[in-house]
């Protein structure tokens, strides 16, 4: 009995160090840049010797996996929250507020950059993967229910591919401060073209609806402009 109590305290203890070691690592990994992180500054900035270390995690590439999972559950723990919010609401609501999130998450840890920068082309497939699985998973079916509403007119497939290639563009764009506008009014510009169009009549919006309001500019969000 005393055995069974004794190990789960030492496994108790392991799992703390552990998280305590991820979490370490997180900071310095997106705050100087994972290439400029070593082991020793790891190890300095923990006050523990790198053999501790190691016994958690066998090398540096380990330890930034298990610092993405924990990025990408936060991830998707936005995500989920997003599409609960905005439940019932319409179809364009639901989509720009995925997108903002989406971009918002992905920007904030990095993953554009990890996927296509320069590194070991096994955590560039990793990255994409979890991508792929968190957040354009979720996108495609999106499109798909929207497309299965009559509401989207365009095959979902291809609203899917647009939709990808902008996010990750606009992700690693120097647009927000050549536009001065910030990345979420890029994304909510990127959302209003895609699902409705780059040109619209003058005096009339999709499908005989009233025009839209155009995307707010970057220091204002409530003010707007016309089409």
């Amino acid at each position: 009995m005393e055995t069974n109590f004794v190990s789960r305290v030492s496994s108790s203890g392991d799992e703390q160090r552990a998280d305590a070691i991820v979490e370490a690592a997180g900071r310095l990994f997106f705050g100087a840049g994972f290439a400029r992180v070593s082991m020793d500054d790891l190890a300095r900035e923990l006050g523990m010797s790198k053999k501790t270390i190691y016994r958690h995690f066998p090398d540096k590439r380990s330890l930034l996996v298990a610092v993405l999972d924990r990025q990408f559950a936060a991830v998707e723990r936005t995500l989920v929250a997003a599409a609960e919010d905005t439940e019932g609401q319409p179809f364009g609501v639901r989509v720009q507020r995925f997108l903002i999130a989406a971009g918002s998450e992905l920007g904030r840890i990095g993953a554009p950059q990890l996927a296509t920068g320069r590194g070991e082309a096994m955590l560039r497939q990793y990255v994409e993967q979890r991508v792929d699985a968190v957040v354009y998973r979720r996108l495609d079916e999106l499109f798909r229910e929207g497309h299965r509403q009559g509401l989207l007119p365009a095959p979902p497939e291809l609203l899917s591919e647009i939709t990808r290639g902008a996010l990750e563009r606009l992700l690693t764009s120097q647009l927000p401060h050549e536009m001065d506008w910030t990345g979420a009014d890029l994304l909510r510009a990127t959302v209003d073209t895609v699902l409705y169009g780059a040109i619209r009549p003058a005096d009339q919006g999709v499908d005989g609806e009233q025009p839209r309001a155009a995307i707010p500019t970057a220091r204002n969000d409530d003010q707007e402009v016309g089409p």
